[in-house]
């Protein structure tokens, strides 16, 4: 089992609520596991705690077995933002995870075009400042990043919230690549159901801090975002995911 909760809570300060009440999630290693629910729910803030970025205030968040305590390599985050460095090139942004990682600065260079060739950048993406990107492409640099540490778990909030949905549907079909070929563990987190419906092995569904369902996807893949509404058990699969979510028709 690549991650899990058990009894999960989290308070934070001058709540009146909690973020998160007992929560028991686990995540088969190879997983593309989703996590849907409105603003606020605490979806963000699970990802959160299995990421190490978030101290529980009871239960226990594991990872391959071990106690999940802070951030670790094993475990690699993308956000909303791309949260890259402004003043630094596209290489320079990935050259800084690489040397976090203490990559030997004779592998750095090709180890950077192997990058921008795995998220679809061309080669001369290298020398442009984020600032020079759309926001796709920024994106593209932030997972580049993220994959710079060989990551055995990817942990993403949602990632592609802010792009146009062209691009957005660009991203997930990069991402379901990687996840294909790299073999990684993907939890990721969204509000929206088409996306959720299109990525996940299993969807999660979070209200008021509590996963109330979760669902086996059972589409087959691949699934073409330009006939994913013709798929047998679309239909059903979204209007039990609006029934869960609260979403009145």
């Amino acid at each position: 089992m690549a991650m899990a909760t058990r009894d999960l809570v989290v308070r934070f300060p001058k709540s009146p609520r909690p973020a998160l009440t007992h929560v028991d999630m686990s995540v088969p290693d190879g997983s593309f596991t989703v996590l849907v629910g409105a603003s606020g729910s605490g979806k963000s803030t699970l990802l959160h705690c299995l990421a190490g970025l978030i101290t529980p205030t009871s239960g226990t968040v594991t990872d391959n077995g071990a106690a999940v305590r802070a951030p670790d390599p094993r475990r690699g985050v993308a956000f909303q933002r791309d949260v890259l460095f402004p003043w630094l090139s596209v290489a320079g942004n990935i050259d800084f995870a690489l040397r976090a990682h203490r990559v030997p600065a004779a592998r750095r260079r090709a180890r950077i075009d192997e990058l921008l060739e795995l998220v679809g950048l061309p080669a001369d993406a290298a020398t442009k400042r984020p600032s020079q990107l759309s926001g796709g492409m920024r994106q593209r640099v932030g997972i580049a990043r993220m994959l710079a540490g060989e990551p055995d778990v990817m942990l993403m909030d949602e990632p592609f919230a802010a792009l146009d949905a062209l691009t957005r549907l660009n991203m997930q079909d990069l991402l379901i690549d990687l996840w294909i070929r790299l073999q990684r563990t993907v939890v990721f987190v969204t509000h929206d159901i088409d996306e959720a419906i299109r990525l996940s092995d299993t969807i999660s569904v979070l209200r008021d801090g509590r996963i109330t369902t979760q669902i086996v996807n059972p589409l087959d893949r691949p699934r073409p975002a330009d006939t994913l509404a013709d798929q047998p058990g679309y239909s059903d699969l979204r209007r039990t995911l609006h029934h869960e979510l609260g979403i009145e028709r």
